[in-house]
């Protein structure tokens, strides 16, 4: 367990922040960009579950803790011959893809586009879904780098973390029939 006796260290003024293994990097690195998209996504799933039933509730608490294995993960450089850090695991992209599964199988299937919105709980884990496609994006940038090492599951991971959000959205909206459909613009009057 972490045990915080100090919030502010000063350590960070000058610019600078410390990764997992100590190394100091600037703030405006790829991987402390990817980690604060991260962070993000998990304020916003925090976001999220005020308006969330019991079963969806469970399902963004255990993934707020996946949040913070992977905020470990990205923190903590890849390098050869080190001991093995917190990483995010296949297992863990497994549980995500079961609840997709799950839930899909409970909706009807989709016969257009969906707009973000419907209920409260669907907005919110609408809004979630697109924070996370940020930082799946931020993360296959800092993939990119040349000089960066980065756990090949994390965009995995936050992939199919997005598609579990929509999912859950789609419940959030009377298990997708309150879902409101895009209707293009041919189909509309005016």
């Amino acid at each position: 367990m972490v045990k915080l006796d100090r919030i502010y260290t000063r350590g960070g003024d000058q610019g600078e922040t410390s990764l997992g293994d100590g190394t100091r990097v600037a703030k405006s690195s790829a991987r402390v960009a990817a980690l604060g998209e991260v962070d993000e996504t998990n304020a916003v799933i925090g976001l999220a579950r005020l308006d969330a039933d019991h079963a969806a509730d469970a399902i963004l608490a255990h993934i707020q803790n996946d949040l913070f294995d992977l905020g470990a993960d990205l923190c903590t450089p890849i390098r050869e011959g080190e001991p093995a850090a917190l990483r995010i695991v296949q297992p863990q992209i497994d549980w995500l893809e079961a609840r997709i599964d799950g839930l899909t199988a409970a909706l009807p299937p989709l016969a257009s586009f969906i707009l973000p919105g419907g209920s409260p709980a669907a907005a919110r884990l609408h809004f979630a879904r697109t924070v996370a496609r940020r930082a799946e994006r931020a993360v296959v940038h800092l993939l990119e780098a040349p000089d960066e090492a980065v756990n090949r599951l994390v965009p995995v991971y936050l992939n199919r973390l997005s598609d579990l959000l929509f999912v859950l959205a789609r419940a959030a909206n009377a298990m997708g029939e309150a879902d409101r459909l895009w209707v293009p613009a041919g189909g509309r009057d005016g």
